[in-house]
């Protein structure tokens, strides 16, 4: 699997999941339920897109460059897969997300909180998916901040070109229905299914999360 990466090594997939057990996820037939599927609802991109990219943008988001203080906030290992309408994954699609800080400030000249901003957090990160689709980010359990609940950003790109702008939401997170982005999408199964659970990860005792989230687009294999 292919990682964007800059001047750190990247959090490897293979690290990973030799530490979370989390293999079996990736190990469904392709489309083979394509028919229970729900394709993942745009949303807004919002005003927070970094507005001067970090000079690394790997897929850990905890450890900026070549720093050895990590970032504030419940470490989480977020992954997932690109899959089409038919269920199929999509390899060689660019995941970027981007989110807030622990304080609640973005990566951004505007963000709110600016002046406390959490120097060592990345703030945004990048990954190209494997051969099943899979992508893997390590970064925090998101927060909230005033006006939105706990959130974080995705668009997905292939070959320079913009396939999905969306976000991600905790499952369960009573803030999410007082939020007026998330009350915006108005099928309750695409709102389902971009709320995603953050659970602790077995067999560790630092209290690092794990989340799910699968993104499915509305492209058939021939695009």
């Amino acid at each position: 699997m292919q990682v964007i990466t800059t001047r750190k090594s990247p959090l490897s997939r293979r690290d990973f999941l030799v530490k979370s057990a989390m293999g079996a996820m990736f190990l469904g037939t392709a489309g083979a339920y394509a028919d229970a599927l729900t394709l993942t609802p745009k949303q807004t991109e919002g005003p927070f897109y970094p507005d001067h990219l970090p000079l690394d943008t790997d897929n850990d988001l905890l450890i900026l460059n070549n720093s050895l203080t990590p970032a504030v906030g419940e470490v989480t290992y977020l992954s997932g897969r690109i899959l089409d309408a038919k269920g199929d994954p999509l390899r060689g699609v660019e995941v970027e997300i981007w989110q807030c800080d622990s304080e609640g400030a973005y990566l951004h000249s505007k963000g709110q909180s600016g002046d406390k901003r959490d120097q060592h957090f990345q703030g945004f990160g990048r990954f190209l998916t494997g051969e099943k689709g899979e992508y893997l980010f390590r970064t925090i359990k998101p927060v909230s901040y005033p006006g939105r609940a706990p959130h974080i950003h995705y668009k997905i790109k292939s070959k320079g070109k913009d396939l999905l702008v969306t976000q991600c939401y905790i499952k369960g997170e009573p803030r999410n229905l007082k939020d007026g982005v998330f009350r915006n999408i108005k099928d309750d199964q695409a709102r389902a299914s971009v709320e995603v659970d953050f659970v602790p990860m077995k067999n560790t005792k630092a209290g690092e999360l794990v989340a799910q989230f699968d993104v499915v687009l509305g492209l058939t294999p021939e695009g």
